[in-house]
This record gives structure tokens, sequence and C-alpha cells, in this order.
């Protein structure tokens, strides 16, 4: 069966928390330590802001939920609803890369094929509102995905919001659709 990809609705929620900490927990083993995916549990999680501006994604096989992200028309670069320093201010599409925000895939659907297709959706979608650029603060574990896609990095970060530092890459790629 194909992956199939839909807006997020609030009553997602309940479902994709529990995929959000499966991800967060198992894919960044061999990418971080304990402490380190610990700590990062205080910058990762999921924002109900970009389900209610409608830029957020959920994608399917097979009749489950494998994975869901998107992007934002908001200052905002990381972190989720529990996270501090967040910034609702909205970007301006002639100047300000739209931000991908809240990239998770569910283990058991690891290197399927979810994460390129929520940064098509995502793609196209800030395309469509006058976007030229996209960016994103990549985990050690998403950076490989992010410059397959064609990302590249322009800074590396430290977060220590958590108590033990994470590294964080945050990267930029111009949209497509917008050169042509």
């Amino acid at each position: 069966m194909a992956l199939t990809s839909r807006l997020a609705r609030r009553e997602d929620v309940p479902t994709l928390l529990p995929l959000i900490a499966a991800a967060i927990e198992e894919l960044q083993k061999g990418f971080l330590d304990a402490a380190q995916i610990e700590s990062s549990r205080s910058i990762m999680g999921i924002d109900g802001q970009l389900i209610d501006d409608g830029t957020y994604f959920v994608v399917e096989l097979d009749g489950q939920v494998a994975g869901c992200g998107g992007w934002s028309r908001r200052a905002t670069l990381y972190g989720g609803d529990h996270s501090s320093g967040r910034d609702p201010a909205l970007l301006d599409p002639r100047k300000d890369p739209a931000k991908v925000r809240a990239m998770y895939t569910h283990p058991s659907f690891a290197r399927r094929g979810v994460g390129r297709l929520i940064l098509a959706r995502c793609e196209a979608a800030a395309a469509a509102e006058g976007f030229a650029s996209l960016e994103l603060m990549a985990t050690l574990s998403g950076r490989a995905l992010y410059e397959a896609v064609g990302f590249v990095p322009i800074e590396h970060v430290e977060d220590p919001t958590g108590g033990t530092p994470v590294p964080l890459v945050r990267m930029r790629k111009p949209i497509l659709a917008a050169a042509s």
C-alpha cells in the first residue's frame, strides 16, 4: 500500500504523542547518548500552532500513522508546545525562509519515504504562499535525510535547555518551485 498524507487535526494529537516519543527515543540512538536523548525531550515535541495554522501533516501507511511534520509561516525555528522562546510572529515570504518543523517518523516506518513525503508537501505548500526557501533545525539523526533532499548546513549549535547540551544543525534550501 502507498503512503498517504493529510492535514493534521487536533483530535490526532493523542495518536501523535506516542509516535513522537518513540521517534525521539529510538531514532536518535547511535547519534546521541542517553542523557542527550532525555534532554532533547525538552526541545522537541508536538506544536499545536502548526495544526491550528493548517500546516502540519500526518502520513499513514496501511491504516497506521507512520509520521508527522510540517512547516510554518511563523518565526519559531524549532521546539514543541512546552518549549520556551517561541515566537509566533509571521514571516515575510519575500525575505524570510519558511520553517520546517516537528518532523517525526515512527521507528517502524523509518526509511520508507515518510520524511520525504512530508518535506515535499511542506515545500509545495510554502511555495504556494510565496516563500523562496526553507529552513529547519535538524537533529543529527535527521541530517542525512535533509541533505539528501537539498538542505545544506548553515550553523552547528548545541541547545542546553534540558540540562545536557543537544547538538543540532540549522539547515536551509531554496524551494525548487520558486526557481521555475
